[in-house]
């Protein structure tokens, strides 16, 4: 089930940011987890229209977050990562919402994998990311032409 969480969601959205981070973003230093986690709870969440997965029970586990027809924001429970939750968010982001682009960090394979996977193709890189730090950043489309 996919639905808009509530600000009440938001210590629990940060929670899966965090595990899935760990989990897929051995490439960041602590103080940058650090440095990121304020930023998305208290500003990142509410600049996106935020989605989320739940599953049967009710417990949210993911999330995505859209601004016009970027996504901006994908992440998974760490526990629940491999059964096909991004797939249904991502797929939704496109069908329903009319997503067309996402930027991903260049030294995260398994995101850049699956974006490829779904039909996005890199259009272009970026030294830095958003906030100026040296994590090279890839701009990424759906269906482009080759």
């Amino acid at each position: 089930m996919i639905v808009q969480p509530t600000v009440d969601d938001y210590e629990k959205l940060i929670q899966i940011w965090e595990a899935s981070v760990r989990a897929t973003h051995d490439f960041l230093a602590e103080e940058d987890i650090q440095f990121y986690k304020p930023l998305i709870l208290n500003e990142y969440f509410y600049n996106v229209q935020l989605l989320c997965h739940k599953d049967n029970s009710g417990k949210i586990t993911g999330f995505i977050g859209i601004a016009a027809d970027k996504l901006e924001m994908l992440f998974i429970d760490a526990d629940e990562r491999g059964r096909g939750i991004g797939k249904k968010l991502l797929t939704y982001a496109i069908n329903q919402l009319k997503v067309k682009q996402v930027d991903v960090n260049e030294q995260n394979d398994q995101a850049v994998g699956f974006y490829k996977h779904m039909g996005f193709c890199v259009v272009k890189r970026s030294e830095f990311d958003g906030a100026g730090k040296h994590y090279p950043i890839l701009s990424m489309v759906l269906q482009c032409s080759r």
